[in-house]
């Protein structure tokens, strides 16, 4: 489904499933109205992308993945089923983000960046106090891989090419690699 009151830029060929929204709009004052899609992109059934956001070609998604407003998203990207992406963020290309993530608004995901099952990249230091979420999130540098169930806390810096390990709460900066 298609909202009409959005402009859609769909660069072809592109497969897009049934049950696909494409241009939702969001409830933020000041959103461009512009949704814009890359040439050989797959989007699978139950994904809602907003308006307001540009992705590059060779975009997948896997099923019931959200994308909010205001995101950047570079070429080859994968975003696998039930993750979401909130709004402001910054994608690099050839970025995988598996099953099950929770990307928090205003994060940056550099090239080449892996997030395994279950990531969950946090925003706001005071849960619940409009005034204290930041307006960047963390930064997780070229080629870094995070693995399965791993918390990122706000304002936090990975490096390139660090790894961190499963399980892990990530509460300060990791050096690269």
């Amino acid at each position: 489904m298609f909202n009409s009151k959005i402009e859609l830029h769909l660069a072809e060929p592109n497969e897009i499933d049934a049950n696909v929204i494409l241009g939702y709009l969001t409830g933020r004052p000041g959103v461009e109205m512009t949704l814009t899609i890359g040439s050989g992109s797959t989007i699978r059934s139950g994904s809602i992308i907003y308006a307001g956001s540009t992705i590059g070609s060779h975009f997948a998604t896997g099923h019931n993945v959200t994308i909010r407003e205001e995101n950047i998203i570079g070429n080859n990207v994968g975003i696998w089923s039930n993750s979401i992406i909130d709004y402001g963020c910054r994608i690099g290309n050839n970025v995988r983000i598996h099953s099950n993530v929770y990307v928090a608004q205003f994060t940056t995901l550099e090239d080449d960046v892996f997030l395994a099952p279950g990531v969950s990249i946090a925003n706001d230091p005071r849960p619940l106090c409009a005034a204290c979420t930041q307006q960047h999130g963390p930064i997780i540098r070229r080629g870094a891989r995070i693995g399965v169930n791993v918390t990122i806390l706000p304002g936090v810096e990975i490096g390139e090419y660090a790894l961190i390990g499963a399980g892990s709460a990530v509460t300060h900066n990791v050096p690269s690699k």
